[in-house]
């Protein structure tokens, strides 16, 4: 993929040289105007105005361009590091951390003319996130558990929901309580399950260094929470799913 910035060799930001405001500040400035949370799972699309997404690129990249110098890499005349920084930026903003810098793909929802109130589980779902404590990967799948209420969406935009959500820096732990609270906004189930299974790299790659360990999670709402049959409905689904695919 070809950058959308180029490349800066001496460093300087070029917004600082106009002696314009750098991006970063503005869309900052924005949100603590307004009172609103930036950490790093949240979602600061609506602060950011046409065109300043590639401006922000072009900062970062400034920004890891100077990381790496700190780091005693020659990136003037390491041909394999020369455009590293663009490259950083790029994936960050545009594919990793996505989920923080666009708006929801657009998901319709139907009335449930049929008033289907049968479980029905959708998975599993590739995840892929990065744990916010190192910037490092977090790979695993997800599964959902729906009881319809009075609308319903179509099965693939909860993958496209769930992509939204973990394209951004995360533990796993808040993780799953977005992603509900987005598939609860969208359809209103009455009964709603998810289970996350995943590998975090910060014990995999780095730290303890344990190659095989995954976290579970799961939360429960709605009809799944206060009947424990359909509790387990839900969970036996997930393991029938899962039996299926191993055979």
């Amino acid at each position: 993929m070809t950058s959308t910035i180029p490349a800066i060799s001496d460093g300087t930001l070029t917004s600082l040289n106009a002696g314009v405001q750098p991006v970063s500040q503005r869309i900052r400035q924005r949100l603590v105007d307004q009172g609103i949370s930036f950490l790093a799972n949240d979602n600061v699309a609506a602060f950011i105005e046409t065109g300043e997404l590639d401006e922000l690129e072009h900062e970062v990249a400034d920004r890891v361009r100077e990381l790496l110098r700190s780091l005693v890499i020659d990136i003037d005349n390491d041909h394999n590091t020369a455009e590293t920084a663009e490259r950083v930026a790029r994936m960050y903003l545009r594919e990793v951390f996505k989920g923080r810098y666009n708006h929801q793909p657009k998901v319709a929802s139907f009335p449930n003319v049929k008033q289907l109130d049968e479980i029905y589980t959708v998975g599993p779902i590739s995840v892929r996130s990065a744990c916010s404590h190192h910037l490092v990967p977090i790979m695993g799948n997800c599964w959902i558990g729906i009881k319809p209420g009075e609308r319903v969406i179509g099965l693939s935009k909860f993958t496209r929901v769930a992509d939204w959500v973990f394209s951004r820096p995360h533990i796993q732990e808040e993780a799953v309580m977005i992603l509900a609270d987005e598939i609860e906004r969208l359809c209103a189930p009455q009964g709603l399950g998810i289970i996350i299974k995943a590998q975090h790299y910060c014990m995999k790659w780095r730290g303890v260094k344990e190659p095989q360990t995954s976290m579970v999670n799961s939360v429960v709402r709605g009809d799944f929470r206060h009947d424990p049959s359909l509790k387990q409905e839900f969970f036996e689904l997930i393991r029938h799913q899962e039996a299926m695919l191993s055979t």
